[in-house]
């Protein structure tokens, strides 16, 4: 018999295959992050374009679980079964033709039009104000019917549709993705890849956040519209960004990113255990390949085995209540934070986008893959990983309370946040909108165009500042006379709300230099956390395990949570936009005082919540024996005797070298 034959050439084979696979399964992951990303960005422009209220665009934003949550326990399982990266590659093409029917609103519907009082053209220098001018006034021999017809309210529902269609392409990446490596990984190089896909799903939100920012700063129909004639600037709350633009862009990076999975085989062997030197194949080789014919042949009959399995699991069933409360709170925050940011600090869409892809995501991306550095080069157990992560998400958890000092007081708005004196209240009450040096103007109190007074007040029309005439045109535009401005000055006002001050603007800083900290931190313990949730399951149920977790988080948190908390945002609204028929449209303004009681005190409440049966986990590490950690072990096992195999095969070799 010839000497021990070692080929070289396949090793560097399925070496390179892996790799690209994790490459490959990494674009998905910036691609699947970047479409969701930026849908979450862009759900301010939905909910004025179409004139929805918060709650249905949670709706809207729930929708992507909907879609998911079709096929995630069936894909999760019998997945494992198909051909993995096919699946995959189907799936980011599905994605793609998703984002294209979300942007088909866009060239199906009209050009928007925004509640003014002002004609967008050939302004008068004498125009007057102070008189019954309203341009979107009901024209009372038209049918309520038909104006409802041309307004094209329901076109919404195919952004709805598009973001189902979404859920369903991205359901097979993460569960299908993660079994794939976790077959193929060490043990030990398992949570550094899955920290370096965890970082895939940093640097999509990043680009997506940056062209978010880059189109919201852009008019919606800048292709047909003329920008000089808008009255209107990217701060004001009816400002609609071209938030199609990107939904185009994010189909054609989904297409792409599905190419490469077509060409990847339907299973790769494991790391470590492929360089048989005897050029045959391993037992633990024959033993998965025979485990997976007897699959094929009965598909079906583990599925109600393993569902009983883990459903008697502790650790793991409290690992979902943890995520379902932590997803809630997550999503909340996350979906809303724009309209949070833009009401409480006053900034643009644009503006508050970008600085959250520029304070919070690299802090993100550097935590996940510290953590997953951490747990390969001192191999956190099992047990030490679930300590890391619960004490670091609560030394989070305490910080963001910091949060609450950060906060701004409302617009001055009078009749809404003041008197027409300048003194603050609380609630909106319909006949303070009218005050004595108004009532002779025969105002509108429904129409939302605010002007500044050269006061530091602002009012909801120029009608209701009581101004008679207007000098220049578009967003230069100056009223005067308006006899509702006392000041020093001539009384005059220019077009959008007051700014808040720099002292706002120095407590953004703040909140952003908090959640700087806060995201790092958070994002160290998901790589731990996320270990405990693998590691607690064996390894025929783990795909299974991983799509059941997906899919009780996208049920009781992706679906319910941005429809409930939009339905309580809507709540604390102070004046509703109204559309061409009269119809209550989107919120212009909010009383920010309960949005921020809502906004940060509810996912409080939940995040605190989850640490109860965190701490349950903690308890039953000390005596609860890990699938995870013993397969670890037998393979590092294996790898020895592998080891010690290859070193007699070296000895033997030389031996005979030296005898030659």
């Amino acid at each position: 018999m010839g000497p021990p034959k070692c080929s070289a050439l396949d090793l560097y084979a399925m070496n390179t295959t892996s790799t690209m696979f994790l490459l490959a399964l990494t674009c998905a992951y910036v691609s699947k992050s970047l479409s969701g990303t930026y849908m979450n960005s862009m759900l301010t422009q939905i909910e004025r374009q179409f004139g929805i209220p918060t709650s249905i665009v949670g709706l809207i934003n729930g929708s992507f679980e909907i879609g998911n949550l079709l096929l995630i326990i069936f894909v999760s399982y019998f997945g494992t079964k198909l051909h993995r990266p096919i699946m995959i590659g189907v799936g980011c093409a599905v994605m793609g033709l998703g984002c294209f029917l979300i942007s088909l609103p866009h060239f199906l519907m009209g050009q928007y039009e925004y509640e003014t009082i002002l004609p967008t053209s050939n302004v008068s220098s004498n125009s007057f104000f102070c008189v019954e001018n309203r341009s979107q006034t009901l024209n009372p021999t038209q049918d309520p019917s038909e104006c409802v017809k041309e307004m094209k309210s329901l076109m919404w529902i195919y952004v709805l549709v598009g973001n189902i269609i979404r859920g369903i392409g991205e359901t097979p990446i993460m569960p299908l993705g993660i079994s794939y490596i976790e077959d193929f990984a060490k043990s030990e190089n398992s949570p550094l890849y899955i920290g370096i896909l965890e970082t895939g799903m940093t640097i999509g939100p990043l680009i997506g956040l940056l062209l978010a920012s880059s189109c919201a700063n852009i008019y919606v129909d800048i292709e047909s519209v003329n920008t000089d004639d808008l009255t209107i600037t990217p701060t004001d709350t009816r400002w609609v960004g071209a938030w199609w633009i990107g939904f185009l862009v994010c189909a054609g990076v989904n297409i792409l990113t599905s190419f490469p999975f077509f060409f990847f085989p339907k299973t790769l062997p494991k790391e470590g255990l492929q360089e048989n030197v005897d050029g045959t194949e391993n037992a633990k080789e024959k033993k998965h390949r025979k485990k997976a014919k007897e699959e094929k042949r009965g598909i079906t009959k583990d599925f109600f085995v393993f569902m009983k399995s883990l459903s008697c699991n502790p650790i793991y069933m409290l690992f979902i209540l943890i995520s379902v409360l932590q997803f809630n709170a997550f999503i909340n925050s996350f979906t809303f934070m724009p309209k949070y940011l833009e009401q409480q600090y006053g900034k643009s869409t644009a503006e508050v986008v970008f600085l959250m892809g520029l304070y919070m995501l690299p802090p993100i991306c550097l935590g996940y893959l510290i953590g997953g550095l951490i747990m390969k080069k001192f191999k956190v157990t099992v047990k030490k990983a679930a300590h890391l992560a619960f004490w670091l998400c609560l030394s989070e958890y305490l910080l963001s309370f910091l949060s609450y000092v950060m906060t701004c007081d409302n617009f001055p708005v009078a009749g809404l946040t003041t008197s027409y004196e300048g003194v603050q209240h609380q609630l909106y009450v319909e006949n303070k909108v009218l005050a004595d040096c108004n009532t002779r103007c025969n105002c509108s109190t429904n129409t939302w165009d605010p002007v500044c007074g050269d006061n530091g007040l602002a009012y909801m029309s120029a009608c209701l500042a009581g101004c008679e005439k207007s000098v220049g045109t578009g967003t230069n535009m100056v009223f005067q006379n308006c006899s509702c401005i006392q000041s020093s000055g001539n009384s005059s006002a220019v077009l959008g709300l007051c700014n808040k001050g720099p002292d706002c603007a120095n407590k953004l800083q703040y909140f952003l230099i908090i959640a700087i900290f806060g995201c790092f931190i958070y994002s160290l313990a998901g790589i731990p956390g996320y270990m405990v949730l693998l590691r607690c399951i064996k390894s025929e149920e783990k795909s299974l395990g991983v799509g059941l977790h997906a899919f009780c988080i996208r049920i009781l948190a992706g679906i319910p949570a941005p429809i409930y908390f939009g339905a309580l945002i809507d709540r604390t609204c102070l004046h509703w936009g109204t559309l061409k028929c009269g119809e209550p449209g989107a919120c212009r303004m909010y009383d920010i005082n309960s949005f921020r009681r809502l906004y940060l005190g509810l996912p409080a409440a939940l995040r605190g919540a989850s640490f109860v049966p965190a701490f349950f986990i903690l308890r039953l590490t000390r005596t609860f024996q890990f699938p995870g950690d013993i397969e670890s072990s037998k393979t590092d096992h294996a790898e020895m005797k592998l080891t010690l195999k290859e070193s007699e095969c070296t000895e033997v070799l030389r031996s005979k070298v030296t005898e030659d």
